[in-house]
Parts: C-alpha cells; sequence; structure tokens
C-alpha cells in the first residue's frame, strides 16, 4: 500500500509500505477514506520534534473497516468508523476514567512501528476500545464525512480546552490561537452556551471562520497590545475563560494575562520552546486556574457526534484545502507556508 513517511526536516514523501495487516486478535485492519494533516504535524515537518527516517506520519483518520481480528466484535468488515488520534483498550484503569491518552496499552498513530493516518490502510491495535462506528450513509456525504473527520482531533481537541477553561452558559470566552484546534474551541465554546467569545488571531481567513462559529469579537494584536485590547472589551477584567490554542511562552503568556481573576486557562497548544511562560507568583495571586493537556478525545467523540450528525455543530469549514495522497507533500508545504489552515487527503 501507499502511506506517508517522513525522512528529514521538510522531506515528507509517499512511499510503497508493506500492506496494514491484522498482528494481534485485537486489531482491525481500516481503509483510509479521509486523512488530515494536523498542525502539531508541522513540528516534525520543521525539524522541532524528532522523527526516525521513514518514519510513518498523520493521526487523524476515518475509514471502512476491511478485516477484524478474532477478538473483535465492536465493529466488523463493512463498518464505518472513526478513530481518535490515540489506540486505547478502553478497559483499563485510566479509560475506565476517561483519560484515554494514558491508557496503559495506548499508543500514537505513526509511532515507530505502526501504522500513520497519511495513508490507505492503517492497522488499529485494540479496535474494540479506540474505533466508533458512524451511519453507514454518512459515507456518500463528502460534507458531512469531513466534519466527522474532525472529531479524529481537532473537534475534540477544542472541547477539551473549554472544558478546561471553565466554559459554561453566560461566560466570556478568550481563544489564543486562530489555527483549527482554536477555531474548533470557538465551536465548542458557542455550544457549551458561552455568551461573548473573543477570538484572537490575524488571519482574515480564519477568524472569519471564528465568527462563523460563534465569535463575538476578534482581537488582531499580539503581546501586551492584545492584552490590552481584550481588557477593554471586558471592561479591564478579562475574559472568565481562556482557551491556549498555540503552546509557545509567548501566546500562554498572552493566555493569563487576559483571564480574569478567578478564571481558568485550558491548554491544549503542544508545548514548545525552552520555557513556558507561566508565573505561578501571578497565577497565585490572582486565583487563576490552569487545566488541559492531551485532549482524550475518544472519551468526547459520542457526545460531539451526536451533534455533528444533527446539524448542531459542523467543524468541516476548518478544512479550506483537498488533496490526494500523492499531493500530501505539497499539503505539508502550504500549512507550513500559512496559505493554508488544515488540508484534507481524500485517499
Amino acid at each position: 500500500m501507499r502511506a506517508t513517511v517522513i525522512h528529514a526536516p521538510h522531506d515528507i514523501r509517499v512511499e510503497e509500505v508493506p500492506d496494514a495487516a491484522i498482528q494481534r486478535p485485537e486489531d482491525a485492519v481500516v481503509r483510509v477514506l479521509r486523512a488530515c494533516i494536523c498542525g502539531s504535524d508541522l513540528w516534525a515537518y520543521r525539524g522541532e520534534a524528532q522523527r526516525r527516517p521513514g518514519q510513518r506520519i498523520g493521526h487523524e483518520f476515518l475509514g471502512v473497516v476491511e478485516e477484524t481480528g478474532p477478538a473483535v466484535s465492536g465493529v466488523r468488515a463493512g463498518d464505518l468508523v472513526v478513530a481518535p488520534f490515540m489506540w486505547s483498550d478502553g478497559t483499563c484503569a485510566f479509560c475506565k476514567e476517561g483519560l484515554y491518552t494514558s491508557c496503559d496499552h495506548g499508543g500514537f498513530w505513526g509511532s515507530v512501528g505502526h501504522d500513520g493516518g497519511q495513508g490507505e490502510a492503517v492497522r488499529v491495535p485494540h479496535a474494540d476500545g479506540t474505533l466508533v462506528k458512524l451511519p453507514a450513509d454518512a459515507a456518500s456525504d463528502d460534507h458531512l464525512l469531513t466534519g466527522l473527520l474532525a472529531l479524529s482531533d481537532v473537534m475534540g481537541t477544542g472541547h477539551h480546552a473549554a472544558l478546561g477553561a471553565g466554559v459554561r452558559p453566560g461566560s466570556t470566552v478568550a481563544v489564543v490561537g486562530d489555527g483549527a484546534v482554536g477555531l474548533c474551541a470557538v465551536l465548542a465554546a458557542k455550544r457549551l452556551g458561552a455568551e461573548r467569545i473573543i477570538a484572537l488571531g490575524r488571519h482574515a481567513v480564519r477568524t472569519d471562520i471564528a465568527r462563523l462559529f460563534g465569535a463575538t469579537d476578534v482581537v488582531a494584536e499580539r503581546g501586551e497590545a492584545a492584552e490590552a485590547a481584550v481588557r477593554e472589551l471586558t471592561g479591564g477584567r478579562g475574559a472568565h475563560c481562556v482557551v491556549e490554542a498555540v503552546g509557545t511562552e509567548q501566546s500562554m503568556r498572552t493566555a493569563v494575562g487576559i483571564t480574569r481573576d478567578g478564571g481558568a486557562v485550558g491548554y491544549v497548544g503542544v508545548p514548545h520552546g525552552s520555557a513556558s511562560g507561566l508565573d505561578l507568583g501571578v497565577m497565585f495571586d490572582r486565583n487563576i486556574t490552569l487545566r488541559g493537556g492531551v485532549a482524550p478525545v475518544r472519551a468526547y467523540i459520542p457526545e460531539l457526534l451526536e451533534d455533528v450528525l444533527s446539524g448542531a455543530i459542523d467543524p468541516a469549514p476548518v478544512f479550506d484545502r483537498a488533496v490526494s495522497l500523492d499531493e500530501v507533500p505539497d499539503g505539508y508545504r502550504a500549512m507550513d507556508d500559512r496559505s493554508a489552515l488544515k488540508v484534507l487527503i481524500k485517499p
């Protein structure tokens, strides 16, 4: 089969690799219908996260079950399914607590020795604990299928950020970051009943999507200017709930700076750089709470799935470019130079 591999920074290739195949009784093989490129994939692409030459890449996909191992009972050949960005057994102590990302037997797609999502097929370990069935007729609805793909990562991660920030009906929310996760956090905040949502971003195409998703205000400034703008919009007090969806020292400083005393920051931006941007003294004095981390997306898929299927939420607009599998290297270049927000892959 063909799959995307990374050989070195800025060296992404689509190559022939061994076919995905059942290796353990708990496995399933999924033929990929839709995959995508994540902003976090760019850290490997840029050389800021290490990968072995020839390692697979990609962690967001949905598709059709082609084959299952003898221990799999929850899905069968022909089922349309979506996979969260980590596999998990669904039975360990952490999974029972809803923290699927800490599963005793879990792992990431594209890790050494495992298939990545950006290919023609994927071997799925612990299929019963990992895969979520989708309505079969969704396979013929291109727009719906695209929205459902967002459940594999960005919609669930945005939701996790909103929960971490304590979004509730009537609250004022600020979202730092205009990438796909930040935009999905806007959508999640709207879904949870936020009254005012301030999106921080400099790119009009992206902030237009933020407004479509429910943002009431847009702040284009950065750093201290952004803090001042948000405080002006909030009567000098800041936002009750702040999402940090970038992962840099500056973005975290901004997030804390625009949080109202007694408020909370929900952080889901993958940290990169040598410093956190956190001042515990400031957070202590102002009673600011920090919650977040790797989103246990598998826990959120069932409830978010209902809203996507009903049309209550539609995350599909975060995908602004589609490529074939052979064009995936072009997709990486487009996201790296910010000419694309999030690239959809149609194998």
